[in-house]
C-alpha cells in the first residue's frame, strides 16, 4: 500500500511550486527560469526570444530525456507554427546544437504545422548529420505530426500537446487531450488508466484558471458521445468549483483498485518512472500557469522525484 501512495503521489498528487523569477547576473539558468517564460508567454508573446530559450533548454540538459521533454518540444513547435515569416530565421539561430539535442529541433519542425515544414527541415539537413535517418523518416511520412501523435505509446505525448498549447492557445491540441479522458475509466490497463487520469486532471487545472479553455470545454460536451460528455462535465464542475483535488483524489482510488486486481501491466514498472516524469513536467507548466501560491514541492521535471517513485514501486 505504501509503494502505491508513493507512485501514485508522484504521478497525480504532486503540487508543483511556481516558477521563478528571471535569473540575476552571474546565476545558472534553470529549468524553472524556462518554465516561467513559457508560462507567460501567451500573454506577451516573444518569438524573437524563441531561439535563446532552446540553447537554455540544450545548455541545461533539458532534451536529454526524450520521455520527459514533450512540453518543451511542444512549446517551441507551438512558436514556429505561430510565427511563419520568421520561423527558418529562429530556428537557424538554434545552431550550434549538440547532435544528441537536434531531435528535438527536428520533432519541433515536423510537429509546428507550418505548411513548409518539410522544405524547412531540408534546409538544415547539413547543419544535423548525425540525425540524417530520422530526418528522412519525418520526410518520407515515415513519423508522427502533432495530430497523429499515438496516444497509448508514450506519455510524452501528452505533453507535447500541452507545450504547444501554451505557446500557442490553439484548441485542436486540447481536443485531442480530451480523446484521451474516457481512458480514465479504464479498469483493465493501467497505462490507460494513469493517461487517462493525468489528461483529466491537467484539463481541470488548467480550466479553473484559463476562461477560454474552459469555454471550449463546456462547447464539446454538447458535442461529444455520453461517455466523454460525462467525463467533461466533471472536469468542467471541478474547474468551476476549485474542487480539483476531486479528480486526483478519484484517479488515486481507481490505480489503487486496479492495482489490487493484478494485471500483468501493474508488474512492467519501469513504464512508471516515465509517467512520473511527465506528469511532474505537465505539473510544472501548469501550476505555474495557475499561479499557485500555496504549494510546496519543488519543480523537478524527469528529476529526482520520479526516480524516487520508480524505485518505490521496483520489485525487492
Amino acid at each position: 500500500m505504501r509503494r502505491l501512495f508513493l507512485l501514485a503521489a508522484a504521478l497525480l498528487g504532486l503540487a508543483i511550486l511556481p516558477a521563478i523569477a528571471a535569473p540575476p547576473k552571474g546565476r545558472p539558468l534553470t529549468s524553472q527560469d524556462i518554465l516561467k517564460w513559457i508560462n507567460g508567454y501567451r500573454a506577451k508573446p516573444e518569438p524573437e526570444k524563441l531561439a535563446d530559450a532552446v540553447r537554455g533548454m540544450s545548455a541545461i540538459g533539458l532534451f536529454k530525456d526524450l520521455d520527459a521533454n514533450g512540453v518543451y518540444i511542444g512549446f517551441i513547435a507551438g512558436v514556429l507554427g505561430d510565427n511563419p515569416g520568421k520561423a527558418e530565421a529562429m530556428i537557424a539561430k538554434m545552431f550550434p546544437m549538440p547532435p544528441e539535442d537536434q531531435v528535438a529541433i527536428i520533432r519541433a519542425i515536423a510537429y509546428s504545422g507550418l505548411p513548409n515544414w518539410k522544405i524547412v527541415l531540408e534546409k538544415f539537413v547539413e547543419r544535423m548529420p548525425a540525425r540524417i535517418v530520422l530526418i528522412q523518416r519525418h520526410l518520407a511520412d515515415k513519423a508522427p505530426t502533432l495530430l497523429t501523435l499515438p496516444l497509448d505509446q508514450s506519455p510524452a505525448a501528452l505533453d507535447t500537446l500541452w507545450g504547444t498549447y501554451f505557446a500557442t492557445g490553439r484548441f485542436e491540441t486540447i481536443d485531442r487531450i480530451i480523446g484521451v479522458i474516457g481512458w480514465s475509466k479504464d479498469a483493465d490497463n493501467v497505462e490507460r488508466l494513469t493517461l487517462g487520469s493525468m489528461a483529466k486532471w491537467t484539463l481541470a487545472n488548467n480550466a479553473q484558471q484559463d476562461k477560454d479553455l474552459l469555454d471550449h470545454l463546456k462547447a464539446q460536451v454538447a458535442r461529444q458521445k455520453k461517455p466523454i460528455a460525462k467525463e467533461l462535465s466533471e472536469i468542467i464542475e471541478a474547474a468551476e468549483t476549485f474542487e480539483t483535488t476531486k479528480i486526483r483524489r478519484e484517479a488515486l482510488n481507481a490505480i489503487e483498485e486496479l492495482k489490487r486486481k493484478g494485471p500483468e501491466s501493474t508488474r512492467r514498472y519501469t513504464w512508471w518512472g516515465q509517467a512520473g516524469q511527465t506528469v511532474l513536467a505537465l505539473g510544472c507548466v501548469a501550476a505555474g500557469a495557475l499561479g499557485h501560491a500555496e504549494v510546496a514541492v519543488p519543480c523537478v521535471v524527469g528529476g529526482a522525484l520520479s526516480s524516487v517513485a520508480l524505485r518505490a514501486v521496483a520489485p525487492k
